[in-house]
C-alpha cells in the first residue's frame, strides 16, 4: 500500500464493520495498522436489529464496511441503522464502504411499473446520514449519479490481471459474457495485452440466458471470461459450452463479486471451467468448491480509505 505522509492524527480514523464483512474489515484494519472499531449487533426476539457503537467516535472520520449481500435485506437494514447510530454519536464524517452494492441490477425501468431499486438504495443511504460512499465494480456505473453525495468507485481488474500474469497463461483471449460488460473486459484485455471477444446473448427471463453468437476469434485460445458478478452461474456455464464447441482450450471465469446463489456451486463444479477467480467482497468461506480462487481486495480498500482520510486523490490508484 502507498505510504502517505500523515497530515492527520490517525486517532481520528475509525473503521467499523457490519455483520456481513467482518473478515474483510479486519483485513482492512490490519493493512491500516489500526484496531477495528468496537460495536455490537444483536436481534430482538421478533427479528428487529439492535446496534450499539461501543467506543467514542465524536469528531472522527468513520468508515463503515458492509457488503449488502445475503441475507441482503438484513445487511442493508443493519448498514442503515449503524450509519444512524454513528451520526447520532457525533461522527465528523461517515463513509459507507460497500464492497458489494446490492440491488444494483435494478438500475432502470425495462418495462412498465418496475421499480428502480438502485436509486431507492442511494436515497436510503443519504437519508440515513452517509457523507460518502466507497464501493467496487458497480453493475452499472451510472448508479454513481443516483447519489447526492460523493461516490468513489474502485475496480478489481488490476488485482485479477496480476493473478493471471503470475499464472503465466499463453494464447489468451479475454471474453465478455454479454454486450454490457465489454468495457470491463476491454480493460482486462488491455492489462493482459490480449485480444477481446464478445458473447451475444439474450435473457428470456431473470437468471436465464441463451448464447446467440460469439464475436471474435477464440479457436485454440485460453479463455478468460470476466463479469462484475456470478450469481446462479447460468450465464458462465452456458458460455463455457458455447466456447468449447467453437474450439476454445482452457476456460477461466473471473468476477468481482461471488454472489453464487442457488445452483451456482453445483453448476461450476460440473462445468468445463478450469477455475473461477473472484474476490472477497462477499464472504465465500462457507462454500465448497475446489475451482474457486479468492483474491483479497483489502489492500485496495485500505489504500482508498487512507486517501479519503488524507483528502488525497482516489483515482490516482488506477493510473
Amino acid at each position: 500500500m502507498y505510504e502517505f505522509p500523515l497530515e492527520k492524527d490517525l486517532r481520528h480514523l475509525k473503521v467499523f464493520s457490519g455483520s456481513s464483512s467482518k473478515v474483510l474489515a479486519q483485513e482492512v484494519a490490519d493493512c491500516l495498522r489500526i484496531p477495528l472499531g468496537k460495536s455490537s449487533n444483536t436481534q430482538f426476539s421478533d427479528g428487529e436489529l439492535n446496534v450499539n457503537i461501543d467506543e467514542s467516535v465524536r469528531g472522527c472520520d468513520v468508515f463503515l464496511i458492509q457488503s449488502t449481500c445475503s441475507p441482503v435485506n438484513d445487511s442493508i437494514m443493519e448498514l442503515l441503522i449503524m450509519i444512524d447510530a454513528l451520526k447520532r454519536a457525533s461522527a465528523r464524517r461517515i463513509t459507507a464502504v460497500i464492497p458489494y452494492f446490492g440491488y444494483a441490477r435494478q438500475d432502470r425501468k425495462s418495462r412498465g411499473r418496475e421499480p428502480i431499486t438502485a436509486k431507492l438504495m442511494a436515497d436510503l443511504l443519504t437519508v440515513a446520514g452517509v457523507d460518502r460512499v466507497l464501493t467496487m465494480d458497480l453493475h452499472a456505473q451510472q448508479i454513481q449519479g443516483f447519489f447526492n453525495v460523493p461516490v468513489d468507485h474502485l475496480v478489481a481488474a488490476p488485482i485479477i490481471a496480476e493473478y493471471y500474469k503470475e499464472l503465466g497463461l499463453k494464447d489468451i483471449c479475454v471474453v465478455s459474457p454479454d454486450m454490457g460488460g465489454v468495457r470491463r473486459a476491454r480493460t482486462l484485455a488491455e492489462m493482459l495485452e490480449a485480444p477481446l471477444a464478445i458473447i451475444d446473448k439474450r435473457r428470456p427471463m431473470p437468471n436465464v440466458s441463451e448464447v446467440m453468437n460469439i464475436i471474435g476469434d477464440i479457436k485454440g485460445k485460453n479463455i478468460i471470461m470476466i463479469d462484475d458478478m456470478i450469481d446462479t452461474a447460468g450465464t458462465m456455464t452456458n458460455a463455457v459450452n458455447a466456447l468449447h464447441e467453437r474450439g476454445a482450450k482452457d476456460i477461466y471465469a473471473s468476477c468481482s463479486h461471488p454472489v453464487l446463489s442457488g445452483p451456482a456451486i453445483d453448476r461450476i463444479n460440473q462445468s468445463g471451467l478450469k477455475e473461477v477467480v473472484t474476490t472477497n467482497t462477499i464472504p465465500t468461506g462457507h462454500l465448497k468448491c475446489d475451482k474457486l480462487e479468492v483474491l483479497s481486495v483489502a489492500p485496495m480498500f485500505a489504500e482508498a480509505i487512507m486517501r479519503i482520510f488524507q483528502d488525497a486523490s482516489v483515482s490516482r490508484m488506477f493510473r
